[in-house]
């Protein structure tokens, strides 16, 4: 082979390998997988109930956990299923802060198993949720240290005592926390203009850090999400039939 032959050859090989070094990380890119921040998400039961039409046989009376979910990311990795055994010392801790309302036992891991597949294992990219145990252990901590149900009693928030304000819930909030969750609601029924609150999300970083869940563009879908006159729903009317 000629000497400039060769050369060409091998500035062909290379333009071709950076080629497709850079449409794999497209490719990869393409799968949705990147994330920013993790959102630690707490659901009203009775709200469940309603919003899914079912009794739901006397759901919880106080906050539970839905889920702990990287933004922007979702099944990552199909092949790492859900493996009850590797959370066994976590049962009576998940059974009670983590329950499946909807589905009671003895579905209820069918619910963890859902959690798990779609949002555990974007969650894993992090060392310190790179396991099915970290990534539950985790989310039970930071309902803890979060405390909702003791945080909202203390701040005169209970279910059926009257209606709010949704920024006086926000801010009531920021001035425990020191920043600003995202709150969820029921549209209203008919010509109602009362929402229902169904859950409370709070943000963090990559660092396992408390941020502001909201930013401009957010505020403006919570003020369509949310109406500025909330009901905190304490029981939930079983249907008829």
């Amino acid at each position: 082979m000629k000497p400039e032959t060769s050369r060409m050859f091998i500035l062909s090989s290379l333009c071709l390998a950076f080629y497709c070094l850079c449409t794999a990380d497209k490719f990869y890119n393409s799968g949705n997988h990147e994330w920013k921040k993790l959102i630690m998400v707490h659901h009203w039961p009775t709200t469940v109930c309603k919003e899914i039409e079912n009794d739901c046989r006397d759901p919880p009376n106080y906050w539970t956990i839905h889920g702990l979910w990287p933004d922007k990311a979702s099944e990552c990795n199909r092949s790492w299923h859900f493996d009850l055994d590797e959370i066994k010392d976590l049962l009576p801790d998940m059974k009670h802060f983590w329950p499946d309302v909807i589905h009671p036992s003895p579905n209820r891991s069918q619910f963890w198993k859902h959690e798990w597949e779609k949002h555990g294992t974007c969650a894993a990219q992090l060392d310190s949720l790179n396991s099915q145990k970290k990534y539950f252990s985790k989310c039970l901590e930071f309902y803890k240290d979060i405390d909702l149900n003791s945080i909202l009693l203390k701040l005169g928030i209970e279910p059926e005592i009257s209606y709010y304000q949704i920024e006086d819930i926000k801010n009531a909030l920021v001035s425990v926390y020191g920043v600003e969750p995202k709150l969820q609601c029921l549209p209203p029924e008919e010509e109602e203009e009362i929402q229902i609150l169904g859950q409370i999300e709070f943000c963090f970083t990559k660092d396992l850090q408390l941020i502001n869940c909201t930013d401009p563009k957010i505020k403006r879908y919570l003020e369509k999400k949310c109406s500025n006159r909330l009901e905190f729903m304490k029981k939930h009317e079983v249907l008829p039939g």
